[in-house]
């Protein structure tokens, strides 16, 4: 059970622009983070513009997005995000069922490549140790140019803020009809 309280849209007109802007981002869904997020508006604001920006403002491949997004959500143990994004977001972007229940072991599975790879690696050394080994970095500058690799290293970041605000704050997962 949630640890604060979801805002009711409909007790709060006051919020109805920002709430209009959050739910045509989304589909025309309000996401139980947003309900969560709407008690101080202008961090709900700025989380909204600033997940659009690392998800879908960038360069970076949409399987490397959600291999990452996955990774951190298992890291941190966050099954919320795992249940959002398996399949809706990770099948258009061709990942596997198979892949993504191999995420959390992938290190002993034959299902990724040597850039899916790089990218599970350094996702796990930002989230584990926040230190990431030379070898690693290097790894991934074999597969990424600088800007996707800025990008790459926000998303990481943002999704352990994301899942770690989730996990701190008990946000209830999403119901099927939201």
């Amino acid at each position: 059970m949630a640890r604060i309280s979801y805002i009711d849209e409909k007790d709060h007109p006051e919020l109805a622009e920002l709430i209009a802007k959050i739910r045509g981002g989304r589909r025309g869904r309000l996401l139980n983070p947003y309900r969560m997020l709407l008690h101080s508006p202008e961090v709900a604001n700025s989380w909204f513009e600033h997940v659009g920006a690392v998800r879908w403002k960038v360069t970076l491949d949409g399987q490397s997005r959600e291999l990452v997004t996955l990774r951190v959500a298992i890291l941190n143990g966050v099954d919320y995000v795992v249940k959002a994004h398996v399949p809706v977001y990770t099948g258009p972007e061709g990942l596997t069922l198979e892949q993504c229940d191999a995420i959390a072991d992938w290190r002993g599975s034959a299902l990724f490549n040597d850039r899916q790879r790089a990218v599970l690696a350094y996702a796990d050394a930002m989230t584990r140790d926040v230190v990431v080994p030379e070898a690693v970095f290097a790894e991934l500058k074999r597969h990424f140019d600088e800007r996707q690799i800025v990008e790459l290293t926000v998303l990481i970041g943002t999704y352990n803020m994301h899942t770690r605000v989730l996990r701190a704050l008990e946000v209830d997962p999403q119901p099927a009809d939201s």
